[in-house]
C-alpha cells in the first residue's frame, strides 16, 4: 500500500505522485485549486499601492496617539504577550476537543497540543499550516510554495484519517477522493486556539478521525468595539491586509474580519529541474462570529468563514513541469448555527446546532507554445449538512453523563475534460449523496482532583455499508504532591468508503466496507522545581485494517478493501520557564510506520522529527520568537513522466527556523519583523516539487 495509489487514469494525468498524499485520483496537482492567472507583473504597481494606502491609515493611527501613549507601556490585559502562562492561568487551561466538554486540561487522558491566540500572535505566521509544523506527532507536507496542495499526517496515519472542524464544522471535502482536506488556503486570521488531538477519536467524532482531530476555534469578541488594521509585505512580492472589528455587550457579542494574501510566488515544480516560471497564489478571507445571550440560561451563535484561494500550477514535478497558464480556483464556505440551554440549575445542558460546508474547485489549463496540444477543465463541488444535539447531564460532582444524537447528509458531483496528443477524454461523476445517523454516550468522572476518566462509546448507521461501533476511554491520575500525572488512552475510530469510492461509474464499488484503526497511548508529565520545568513523554501504537486502495485490473480497475498498516511511536516533551519573559520548548517525535502487506515504511512521514522554541519579551514592549524544526528522511513515490514509470525514492532533511519580533510602539500600535527559512534550505516535501527560500516580511497592526 502506498497511502492510496491512485487508479483513475483520466483524472491523474501527470500527478500521480499526489495520490501518496492521501488524496487520491481526482484531487488535482498542487492542489488544482482554482485561479484565473497569476498575479500579473503589471498589477506590481497596484498591489504596492494598496500597502501603502494601508501603511497610511496605520500611520494615521500612529499620529493621532497621544504624547503620553508614545512610551511604549504593555498592552492591555488581554492582549500582553507573555513568555508563559502562569502557575494559576496554566491550572485553568480549558480544552473542549477531547471531551466535547469544558475540560481542564490536566483531567483530559488523551493527548492534545493546544495553539493558543497568544503563540499565534508571536509567530506572526500568515496560515494555519505553519502553525502546525512544531507540533509532536504532526507531518506537514506541501508541494510546492504558497497554493500548494497541502496535507497533514497524525502519527503515521492517512492525511484522510484527520477529521479538520472549525467551530464544530466539518472542513474535509466530501467530493475528493478520500474526503480529505487541503491546508493551502486556511489563513490564521481571527483564530482564538487550535486543539490538536491525536490518536482514535470515533466515540465522539464518528468518520474520518482515526488519526486524530484538529479543531479550529475562532474568536469571540469581548469587551469595547474595537477596529484592527494589519498591512504586511515580503518577499517575492507578497502582501498581506487584514481588518477586524471586535466587541461585546452584555448580550450581543461580535468579532468580524477580512484579510487578503497575495504573493509572486516561486515555480511549483522544482527550479533545479530546469523550471523557471514562477506560480503566484492569491487568497481572500473572511470570517464571522456572533452571539446572543437573551438570558443567563440561553445563548446562541453564528459563525461564517468564507475562502477563496487561487492558485498557479505546473503540470507536474520535475524536469518539463512549468507550465504558463495552468490555474485554479477554490471556493470554501462554513456556516454554523448554535444554541445552548442551560436547566434545572445547569444541570442538564442542551447543545443543539446545524452546520453547513460547500467546496467548490475547479481547474483551467489552456492551450500555450510549449503545450500547444493540451487542454484541460474540470470541476468539483461538494457538499455537508449536519444537525447535532448533545445533551450533558451532570448527575453529581463526580460524574457529567453525555448523551449526543447526529444525522449527516453528504453530497457530490464532478466533471473532467482533456484533450491532447491521445485524443479527447470526459469523465463525469453525477451527483451523489449518502446519509450517516449517529448515537454517541459518554461518561465523564471525576474523583477529587486526583483521578480523572472519560469512557464512551458510539453507533453510526451509514446507508450504505451499515453499521460502524466504537470506543475510548481515557483515563488521567494526577499526584499533586510530586507534581505528576500519568495519562493514556485506548480507543477504535473508523473511515466510511468515500462518495468517489462507493459511486463513481467506473472505478466505484458500492460492496465496500469502512477502514478501521484501533489504537492507545499511554503517557507521564512531570513538573519539577515548582513548575518552572514541565517534562512529558508518550508513546502510542495504531493498527489500521480494511483500508481502501485502488486496486488495478490492466489499465482499469476498482477501489477494494485490501490493506493493512501499522505506526508507533514516541513523543517527547521539555518546557523551561526559567523567568516570566522568557519560555523555551522542545519535542522530539520518533514514528515507525509499516505497510503490512510489502513490509515497506509508509511515504511522507518522517521517522525523526525534532523541535525547539524560544519566547522571550523584552521590556515588556519587545517580543521574541524562534523556532526551528528538524525533519528527518522520508519516503516517497516519484513518477516519471518521461517513462510512465513509478519508483520510491528518499527526500533528504532539512531544517526550518523562523525567527518574529514585534514592537509595541504604543498601546495601540505594533510593528513587526519575520523570518521564514533563516538558514535558507533547499528542500522538497514532494518529491519534484519547489519549496520557498529565506524570505523577509514586515508589517503594521493598529487598533483603534
Amino acid at each position: 500500500m502506498e497511502n492510496g495509489i491512485p487508479g483513475p487514469v483520466s483524472q491523474v494525468r501527470g500527478f500521480f505522485v499526489l495520490g501518496t498524499f492521501g488524496l487520491g485520483p481526482g484531487f488535482p496537482c498542487r492542489g488544482r485549486t482554482p485561479t484565473h492567472g497569476r498575479p500579473a507583473r503589471g498589477k506590481e504597481t497596484q498591489m504596492t499601492t494598496r500597502f501603502l494606502v494601508a501603511i497610511a491609515l496605520l500611520a494615521g493611527g500612529l499620529g493621532s496617539a497621544r504624547a503620553e501613549d508614545l512610551a511604549p507601556p504593555p498592552k492591555p490585559a488581554d492582549d500582553t504577550p507573555k513568555a508563559e502562562a502562569t502557575e494559576e492561568e496554566k491550572a485553568e487551561e480549558v480544552v473542549v476537543t477531547a471531551t466535547r466538554l469544558e475540560t481542564p486540561a490536566k483531567q483530559v487522558g488523551s493527548s492534545i497540543t493546544v495553539i493558543t491566540r497568544k503563540e499565534i500572535e508571536q509567530r506572526k505566521q500568515a496560515t494555519v499550516l505553519e502553525l502546525l509544523r512544531t507540533v509532536p506527532g504532526v507531518d506537514v507536507v506541501q508541494a510546492g510554495p504558497a497554493g500548494g496542495q497541502s496535507s497533514v499526517f497524525l502519527r503515521g496515519a492517512k492525511s484522510e484519517h484527520t477529521l479538520v472542524l472549525i467551530d464544530g464544522v466539518e472542513m474535509n471535502d466530501p467530493i475528493t477522493p478520500g474526503r480529505s482536506f487541503d491546508w493551502a488556503h486556511l489563513a490564521a486570521d481571527n483564530i482564538e486556539r487550535i486543539e490538536v488531538l491525536r490518536g482514535p477519536q470515533g466515540t465522539l467524532y464518528g468518520s474520518d478521525a482515526i488519526g486524530g482531530v484538529i479543531h479550529i476555534i475562532t474568536r469571540k469578541g469581548q469587551g469595547p468595539p474595537r477596529v484592527t488594521l494589519g498591512a504586511e509585505a515580503g518577499s517575492r512580492r507578497t502582501f498581506r491586509e487584514t481588518l477586524s472589528v471586535t466587541g461585546s455587550t452584555p448580550v450581543f457579542h461580535y468579532a468580524i474580519s477580512t484579510a487578503h494574501f497575495e504573493t509572486g510566488g516561486i515555480s511549483a515544480a522544482e527550479r533545479r529541474d530546469g523550471n523557471r516560471e514562477k506560480d503566484g497564489y492569491r487568497n481572500s478571507t473572511c470570517s464571522a462570529r456572533l452571539g446572543f445571550s437573551p438570558t443567563e440560561n440561553f445563548d446562541v451563535d453564528l459563525i461564517v468563514r468564507c475562502i477563496r484561494g487561487k492558485t498557479e500550477n505546473d503540470n507536474f514535478g520535475g524536469p518539463g513541469g512549468d507550465d504558463p497558464n495552468y490555474t485554479s480556483d477554490v471556493e470554501q464556505h462554513f456556516v454554523r448555527a448554535q444554541g445552548r440551554l442551560r436547566l434545572l440549575d445547569g444541570a442538564w445542558e442542551q447543545k443543539f446546532g446545524v452546520s453547513y460546508s460547500d467546496h467548490h474547485r475547479t481547474t483551467r489549463n489552456n492551450p500555450d507554445a510549449a503545450h500547444p496540444l493540451d487542454l484541460e477543465r474540470s470541476a468539483y463541488d461538494g457538499q455537508i449538512v449536519r444537525f447535532d444535539w448533545q445533551h450533558n447531564f451532570r448527575l453529581h460532582e463526580t460524574n457529567t453523563l453525555t448523551v449526543g444524537l447526529e444525522t449527516e447528509q453528504e453530497s457530490g458531483k464532478s466533471r473532467y475534460h482533456s484533450d491532447g496528443m491521445w485524443g479527447p477524454y470526459d469523465s463525469a461523476f453525477p451527483r451523489q449523496s449518502v446519509r450517516t445517523n449517529s448515537v454517541y454516550v459518554q461518561d465523564s468522572i471525576a474523583l477529587g482532583d486526583r483521578f480523572f476518566a472519560t469512557a464512551g462509546f458510539r453507533l453510526d448507521d451509514h446507508e450504505q455499508f451499515g453499521s460502524a461501533f466504537t470506543y475510548r476511554v481515557a483515563p488521567t491520575y494526577v499526584i499533586p504532591e510530586t507534581g505528576t500525572r500519568i495519562k493514556g488512552s485506548v480507543g477504535t475510530g473508523f473511515k466510511a468508503p468515500t462518495l468517489y469510492q462507493l459511486y463513481d461509474p467506473v472505478y466505484g464499488n458500492p460492496d465496500l466496507q469502512p477502514e478501521k484503526s484501533r489504537g492507545c497511548d499511554f503517557g507521564v508529565e512531570q513538573d519539577l522545581f515548582g513548575g518552572l520545568v514541565t517534562l512529558d513523554a508518550t508513546c502510542f501504537r495504531n493498527r489500521f485494517k480494511n483500508l481502501i486502495d485502488f486496486v488495478f485490473v490492466g489499465w482499469s480497475g476498482s477501489y477494494q478493501n485490501v490493506s493493512e498498516a501499522e505506526s508507533k511511536g514516541v513523543e517527547l516533551g521539555a518546557t523551561v520557564r526559567p523567568s516570566n519573559d522568557l519560555t523555551l520548548r522542545a519535542t522530539y517525535t520518533h514514528t515507525d510506520t509499516e505497510d503490512k502487506a510489502t513490509g515497506l515504511e509508509l511515504l511522507r512521514r518522517a521517522r525523526h522529527k525534532a523541535s525547539v522554541e524560544a519566547n522571550y519579551r523584552l521590556l515588556k514592549a519587545t517580543n521574541i520568537h524562534l523556532s526551528a524544526a528538524y525533519i528527518g528522511p522520508r519516503k516517497d513515490l516519484f513518477f516519471d513522466n518521461t517513462t510512465f514509470t513509478s519508483s520510491r525514492v528518499t527526500l533528504g532533511s532539512y531544517v526550518l527556523v523562523s525567527l518574529a519580533v514585534t514592537h509595541d510602539v504604543t498601546k495601540n500600535v505594533q510593528v513587526y519583523g519575520r523570518i521564514e527559512n533563516l538558514l535558507d534550505q533547499h528542500y522538497q516535501e514532494v518529491k519534484g516539487y519547489g519549496a520557498p527560500g529565506i524570505g523577509f516580511f514586515t508589517g503594521l497592526r493598529a487598533t483603534f
